[in-house]
Order: structure tokens, then sequence, then C-alpha cells
């Protein structure tokens, strides 16, 4: 067995597993409801903390130049490249 193939083991065990212990949790313990709570709580947490992570992100960052200015930059170092060679050829 590879080891790719035993950590993929590993991982399937770890999830049946947990998933055994979350079913545990909500059907066979008087603490479903804080459990379902928690659990609705970190998933929607996280959706939004992504959400404000974007925009964050976008509000943050500058907005990239017009293509038209990079296609000028690049236009004026081709010119100073061709340039520089027939200097240095002459």
């Amino acid at each position: 067995m590879s080891k790719d193939q035993t950590i993929g083991a590993l991982l399937l065990a770890a999830g049946v597993l947990g998933i055994l212990f979350y079913a545990y949790l909500v059907f066979l313990t008087e603490y479903a409801l804080l459990v379902l709570k928690l659990t609705g709580f970190i998933a929607v947490g996280g959706v939004l903390g992504i959400l404000a992570w974007i925009g964050y992100t976008l509000a943050t960052t500058p907005p990239p130049k017009p293509i038209e200015d990079i296609e000028k930059e690049i236009e004026q170092e081709l010119k100073k490249e061709e340039e520089s060679k027939t200097s240095t050829s002459q």
C-alpha cells in the first residue's frame, strides 16, 4: 500500500468516525440542540467570514491600470530595447 493510499484510508476512517460521532451527539445525547446551534453558527459564520474577507480585499485593493496604459508601457520598453540594440551594434 502506497503512502497516498494509507493517507486516503486514514482520511476515510476519520470521516466515517466523525459522521458517527456527530450522529451520536445529535441523536443520542441531551446536547443535540447545542450541537446543532454550534454547527449552524460555525457554518454561517464561516461563509459570512469569507464574504467579509472578499469585501475587505475588494475595498482595499487599488484598481488595476487600464490596458491602454500597459500597452503604452510595453511599447516604450520595446522601443528602448531596440534603441539600445542599435546603439550597441554601431
